[in-house]
């Protein structure tokens, strides 16, 4: 069996020049969220806000994922349902859903998630690799971090976004 690589973890500084792990230990922090029940975070520096749900333009042609767009101040920001994008059916999205608005791949996107649970500590270290049998939806996932008897899988928003999702994203920005 291949051993998968350490999760990478976005927009972070390289080691030190001097070769030393000292990056590992340092603390990095997670907006945690609920989608169907479970738990899943993404890293905190790709995070710009988060907003209560409100209703969206929807867009003819687009993945079923793809809920419409929001103008937020002004930019046109895609908004997409993880319920759906994991394969789990649309969400029925009330006033107590939430969008977390965030960059994947250079482009301002939202994600729409049931509810936004905690901000979490960690080190670089506590994440672990996934297990070699993944499921379907892995590749949006870059590792797991065991926390208070609970396991967060932490999201890659650049895997979120496929080719075709770049330029839906581009489309809206224009």
């Amino acid at each position: 069996m291949m051993k998968r690589p350490a999760p990478a973890l976005a927009q972070r500084s390289p080691a030190p020049p001097d070769g030393s792990a000292e990056d590992e230990h340092q603390p990095v922090q997670f907006v945690a969220f609920k989608v169907n029940g479970d738990d899943f975070a993404v890293d905190i520096m790709a995070v710009r806000e988060i907003k209560a749900w409100a209703d969206v333009s929807s867009l003819p042609n687009m993945p079923s994922y793809v809920r419409g767009v929001l103008n937020l101040r002004g930019n046109i920001v895609p908004i997409f349902d993880l319920r759906c994008r994991f394969g789990r059916g649309v969400t029925e999205a009330s006033r107590l859903h939430v969008v977390i608005i965030l960059i994947a791949r250079g482009r301002t996107i939202g994600i729409l998630v049931d509810a936004v649970s905690d901000i979490l500590k960690a080190r670089a270290s506590d994440l672990r690799a996934l297990p070699e049998n993944e499921s379907e939806g892995a590749g949006f996932i870059t590792g797991l971090l065991a926390l208070d008897r609970r396991m967060i899988a932490i999201l890659d928003p650049d895997r979120l976004l496929d080719q075709s999702l770049v330029a839906i994203a581009a489309q809206a920005a224009a």
